[in-house]
């Protein structure tokens, strides 16, 4: 039987003549029975790295007083970060945001009664279990929006490859098992195809500045996976 490999091309496939796509199509042949197998390897590490989102959110009469009041009270939250030791490749403004808010009688026309101006920044804390008193101290310089965290593994290459090694030998195996219950052999393997990868839970939700008194971020165990889809020739 004949399997198809398609090798995608990368870069600037779509702008290629079709000529020279169909030469991205490689014909193998397979002499024996093919199989094809999904594996999954997993690993679990300790998160070292929290990121979470702070910022301040001002209302004023004016668009100019909201915004003036939020550069205040951000530059308050940003010099606490440094005097906490936070550098400050670790801290990354995330979003800026002004809007009108109206009023809307009613049969009457909305009437604009202010302005609502916010300020947030995305911050790495790379020590997990102080960060929850960094937090404290936040609030106290006039954060009101905290949400988050997104732990993490700064570096998980080296723990994904151990995945990866897991996943070729369970694939391995079950190629093993399913060619001897049919008589046959395990010839080679024909083609990996690897997805998946790096899995980090969902930011926790918002949390109201009335409960933080005495923060505590816990990192707990995280879930790396690597799944392969695996084609075998069996003889």
């Amino acid at each position: 039987m004949k399997l198809k490999l398609i090798a995608a091309l990368m870069l600037g496939a779509a702008a290629l003549p079709s000529a020279a796509r169909a030469q991205a199509t490689i014909t193998q042949s397979i002499a024996g029975t093919r199989l094809d197998i999904n594996a999954t390897g997993e690993v679990t590490r300790v998160p070292d790295v929290a990121v979470i989102s702070a910022g301040v959110v001002s209302r004023a009469p004016t668009a100019a007083a909201a915004m003036q009041d939020t550069a205040t009270r951000i530059d308050r939250v940003l010099a606490a970060l440094k005097r906490a030791g936070i550098a400050d490749r670790d801290i990354q403004t995330s979003n800026v945001n002004l809007s009108p808010e109206y009023r809307y009688p009613e049969n009457q026309s909305p009437q604009l009664v202010g302005y609502t101006a916010s300020n947030n920044v995305s911050i790495r804390f790379r020590d997990i279990r102080n960060s929850g008193k960094i937090l404290d101290v936040l609030v106290g310089e006039g954060a009101n929006q905290i949400s988050g965290p997104t732990l993490m593994v700064d570096k998980p290459e080296a723990a994904l490859d151990e995945a990866r090694a897991k996943a070729i030998a369970i694939g391995r195996a079950r190629a093993e098992t399913y060619a001897r219950s049919l008589g046959l052999r395990v010839a080679r393997v024909v083609a990996v195809n690897e997805s998946g990868g790096y899995y980090a839970p969902p930011p926790a939700p918002m949390m109201e500045r009335a409960q933080l008194a005495s923060t505590k971020i816990e990192p707990g165990e995280q879930k790396l996976q690597v799944s392969l889809a695996m084609t075998f020739e069996l003889q």
